[in-house]
């Protein structure tokens, strides 16, 4: 990829308790946590999770929707529903989550087969929700 490509930076999940969302997400998904300590310090305002060497996810504390104010109406996205987030994954982290969610006793949708995505058709897929309810889907391409 060259630095002109677009791409998915982060993506910002509403969470009660951030640090739990934080747990959940690395042992779960194997997330690496990040700035957790300085969360728990006060020093910033949220944690984040490394899905990648490109892309994480910030898991913002409910109570940051007040300072939403960066346009008319955004303090009301807290809870606002976003269908869910879809991870493509290599076929043995796809196996090896779906292993660790049903280890934890996370509940996990029925596998899908050949579902359309971004790189075409998806071999295989299933659903999860983390401690929020975020939906989240995993999926593999052949």
């Amino acid at each position: 990829m060259t630095e002109n490509t677009a791409r998915l930076d982060h993506v910002v999940l509403w969470v009660r308790d951030p640090l739990a969302a934080a747990r959940f997400y690395e042992k779960a998904l194997a997330m690496e946590p990040l700035r957790t300590t300085e969360f728990a310090a006060g020093t910033v305002s949220f944690p984040s999770v490394r899905l990648n060497e490109e892309t994480i996810f910030d898991l913002a504390p409910l109570a940051l929707a007040e300072c939403m104010t960066m346009l008319p109406d955004a303090a009301g996205s807290a809870g606002h529903p976003v269908n869910h987030v879809c991870l493509a994954l290599p076929e043995h982290d796809f196996d090896a989550l779906r292993s660790r969610l049903e280890e934890q006793a996370v509940p996990v949708s029925g596998l899908s087969h050949d579902n359309f995505g971004a790189r075409g058709m998806a071999r295989r897929s299933f659903y999860f929700t983390d401690p929020d309810g975020n939906i989240l889907e995993a999926r593999h391409y052949a």
